[in-house]
């Protein structure tokens, strides 16, 4: 699936990285705890969280992910942009909730650990 393709099911915002829309990935996860992030996630491409701060750029820069979702229409602040653009990542907004986002991304294939 491309970021793009993300970008549109869930009807989200482009925040940062709109020409790096066409990046192919394959898994995804979701959490508020970076803490479970770090312990947890492993070669996932798109990170979606509620939390808004700049510890999850530095935790997604971590761990090689490609974009950030915020959801619930959450917005990073311009800093917050800025780190992640020089760190070459996509951030998205949209206005869904946690579980809707990734529910509607696993039924259009995108999957979490090992395929689960």
């Amino acid at each position: 699936m491309t970021v793009q393709k993300i970008k549109e099911l869930l009807e989200a915002q482009v925040l940062c990285g709109e020409s790096l829309l066409g990046r192919e990935v394959h898994t995804a996860c979701g959490s508020d705890m970076m803490s479970d992030v770090l312990a947890f996630v492993k070669e996932q491409a798109v990170l979606l969280t509620g939390l808004v701060n700049p510890q999850v750029i530095r935790t997604a820069e971590m761990m090689d992910m490609q974009c950030i979702v915020f959801v619930r229409g959450k917005q990073p602040d311009e800093d917050m942009k800025a780190l992640a653009a020089e760190r070459g990542m996509v951030l998205l907004s949209t206005d869904y909730e946690m579980f809707t986002s990734c529910g509607m991304l696993y039924a259009n294939g995108l999957r979490g650990r090992s395929g689960a």
